[in-house]
Formats: structure tokens, C-alpha cells, sequence
């Protein structure tokens, strides 16, 4: 009897909870109104897996819900509505902002329409969408590039690890494929 309380524990050990370093595998597209599926537009099979410290919202609301109790090895197929994901699309995040707030990739020397840049604000660096571009001014979105989009993901859990007691109160995962201080 022993032996089967200890079986029991350490699959509940392994069991994907709040306070888990989780890493997993995910191959991501979009969904449009018909329920057709676009291509794959982000995959991180044949590198390194995405890690999180589950029961923090460092990934998607309905991702992290749909992980919840699972296994190494368990696979997942789900469809996310916006408001599970990345949320709604908000008309205030289109901005006019001076080119000059800009900041972009190393090496890029010429904006152009549908980069990525960012914006410094007083929450921080602020990830943009470039719309279109002035002389001296630039219309940007902040809206999150996936914001109002139904998206379909694989998921596949490759590893689940008990947190540090630092990862637990800075509230997301230290180290290698986490956040350095």
C-alpha cells in the first residue's frame, strides 16, 4: 500500500499545477471566420521548448488553462477565441507617434511598413507594428499582432520541474530559457 501512495505522489508530482516550471513544444495558426486554418505561424519543434511558471499568465489565459493537470508527453490540440488569447483588437491602440521614438532591430536602417519596433513608454518598452511612415512621423499599432485572432495550437509537454522559491516570487522562471537578473 506504501508503494501505491508513493506512485500516486509522484504522478501528482509531474501533474502540470500553480508553482511549475513547465517547457513545451507548440506549432501555432490562425483561425479565420470560417473555422478554415491558415499556415503555421510560429513553431518551436526543432528548438529549444517554450518554458513558463505555470499559475503566473506568462502564456495565454487559455493556454495556460488547457495545460492544467497535464503530463509529460500529454499532446493537446486547442482553438482559442481572442478573448482566450491575446485578447480583443482596441481601435485606441493605433497611435501617430514621432519617428524619432522609434527604436527598431539592430541593423535595420530604413522603416518600412509591418515592421516591428518599439516604443519606449513610462510602463516601458512598448512593442509596435509600423503602419505607415512620414518624414517625421509614424503610425503605429499597439495592439499584439495576434490580438482579435482565433488561434489553433499543438502543444506538447516536454518537461514540468517544482519552482525555486525565487521563480515563485518574482513570478516567472530564472535561467536557462527563463529570464536572467
Amino acid at each position: 500500500m506504501t508503494k501505491k501512495g508513493n506512485t500516486n505522489e509522484n504522478e501528482a508530482a509531474q501533474n502540470i499545477r500553480t508553482n511549475k516550471v513547465v517547457s513545451f513544444h507548440y506549432r501555432l495558426r490562425e483561425v479565420d471566420s470560417g473555422g478554415c486554418h491558415g499556415e503555421w505561424r510560429e513553431r518551436s519543434y526543432g528548438g529549444e521548448p517554450l518554458l513558463y511558471l505555470h499559475g503566473y499568465h506568462n502564456v495565454i489565459v487559455g493556454l495556460e488553462k488547457a495545460l492544467e493537470g497535464k503530463k509529460i508527453g500529454d499532446k493537446i490540440e486547442i482553438t482559442l477565441p481572442s478573448d482566450q488569447a491575446y485578447g480583443p483588437r482596441n481601435p485606441e491602440g493605433l497611435r501617430r507617434i514621432p519617428v524619432k521614438h522609434l527604436r527598431y532591430q539592430r541593423g535595420e536602417k530604413k522603416v518600412k511598413p509591418g515592421m516591428m519596433a518599439a516604443v519606449e513608454t513610462s510602463q516601458g518598452a512598448r512593442p509596435v507594428v509600423v503602419l505607415k511612415i512620414g518624414k517625421f512621423s509614424a503610425d503605429v499599432d499597439f495592439n499584439h499582432p495576434l490580438a482579435g485572432k482565433t488561434l489553433f495550437y499543438e502543444v506538447e509537454v516536454v518537461s514540468i520541474r517544482d519552482a525555486t522559491t525565487d521563480e515563485i516570487s518574482h513570478g516567472h522562471v530564472h535561467g536557462r530559457g527563463g529570464h536572467e537578473h
